[in-house]
């Protein structure tokens, strides 16, 4: 199986902007060996698989493991880029009949456009793999592992087609490359948590702020920032046209004051940033489509409702991004982000350069 996964990897041409690769090994319960944005060589990713070492252990959970990937490996963070339409193929390798049921998550990697490929040997259940599958025909079958080469050429010829049939479904593909040759445009808005709660995490979170601007290439013709503030009320500290250097983006962030109050409206914050931020007198382009970002730090469970206003963002097309820590609500954090992949946790503030890089892959992602 080792072996085989090294043959196909060397017929792909891996690197960040090519392909990317993944792999995951598992019996009763899953693990990531690295994910699609741990290493960006062939070399890398080859050597790491030279080194795979069984894993062992019993039942056999199939469908677990599917759950698994849809909900740790295709996503964002861990450096899928399904959001930006590059196709997404999962090939299982797989010896016996589940122990679990397989048809949920099969069914969940499919509605997320995965491709699935099943190969079973003759202890698999071949009507399982077929199910599992994204259509019959990717279900492939040899009598034992030692006789995958002989399928190799097959999985590779199908896997190939995949990618020209869903590049020319998706013509959105070629605009996306032509966007990526200028500067990326952003206009990212910060909505920061000042209430009672938050007092002690408050200088975490401005740093963090500073360290994101950091990385961004602010400009009026590039990224804009904008930062709120909010308690019970919120407060615009700065909007996406009142700064045009990343300079006087870090005077105003560094300089800025915890704003204190209860309880945490987090649904009227985020209705305020919908009516005053990103619009255009605010110096929003979303006109213009550029992409808008939200990036929310809460440190607590919001006091009013959340799902209208968040709805009400995503429909204006606004990517949100939730931060909490374990004193935040974390299925409202999923349910105001773009995606669940999109909320990301920390204990507490103090730990956000933990998650920063994932942050930023996403965002670069955009």
């Amino acid at each position: 199986m080792r072996d085989f996964v090294q043959r196909v990897v060397e017929k792909l041409t891996v690197e960040e902007n090519r392909d990317r690769v993944s792999v995951v090994q598992y019996s009763r319960e899953s693990e990531a060996r690295f994910y699609l944005n741990t290493y960006t060589t062939k070399e890398d990713v080859v050597d790491t698989v030279r080194g795979l070492r069984h894993k062992g252990g019993r039942p056999l959970n199939t469908g677990a493991a599917l759950q698994y990937v849809g909900d740790n490996v295709f996503i964002a963070s861990s450096g899928s880029r399904r959001l930006e339409g590059v196709p997404q193929i999962l090939i299982l390798l797989n010896g016996g009949r589940s122990f679990d049921n397989v048809d949920t998550p099969a069914s969940a990697l499919k509605e997320l456009g995965v491709l699935v490929f099943g190969i079973g040997t003759r202890s698999s259940d071949s009507r399982e793999l077929q199910k599992i599958s994204y259509d019959p025909s990717y279900a492939l079958s040899v009598s034992e592992f030692t006789d995958l080469p002989n399928v190799q050429q097959q999985l590779l010829s199908a896997m190939s087609t995949v990618i020209v049939q869903v590049t020319t479904m998706t013509p959105t593909v070629i605009p996306t490359i032509l966007v990526e040759s200028q500067a990326p445009r952003r206009d990212v808005v910060f909505l920061l948590d000042g209430s009672d709660g938050t007092r002690s995490g408050f200088p975490a979170m401005r740093d963090f702020v500073q360290r994101v601007v950091e990385t961004l290439g602010v400009d009026e013709n590039r990224d804009r920032v904008a930062v709120v503030q909010y308690s019970k009320d919120p407060a615009a500290q700065f909007y996406l046209n009142t700064y045009t250097t990343k300079g006087e983006i870090l005077n105003t962030v560094r300089g800025l004051r915890h704003k204190g109050g209860r309880p945490l409206n987090t649904g009227a914050a985020l209705q305020y940033v919908r009516d005053n931020v990103f619009t255009v007198s605010s110096g929003s382009r979303r006109i213009e489509g550029v992409p808008q970002l939200l990036i929310l730090l809460s440190g607590g469970r919001s006091f009013d409702n959340v799902d209208t206003p968040a709805s009400a963002l995503k429909e204006l097309g606004v990517l949100i991004f939730g931060i909490g820590t374990r004193s935040s609500d974390s299925r409202e954090l999923q349910r105001i982000s773009h995606d669940p992949s999109y909320a990301l946790s920390v204990s507490d503030f103090t730990d956000l350069p933990n998650i920063q890089q994932q942050l930023l892959s996403s965002v670069e992602a955009v």
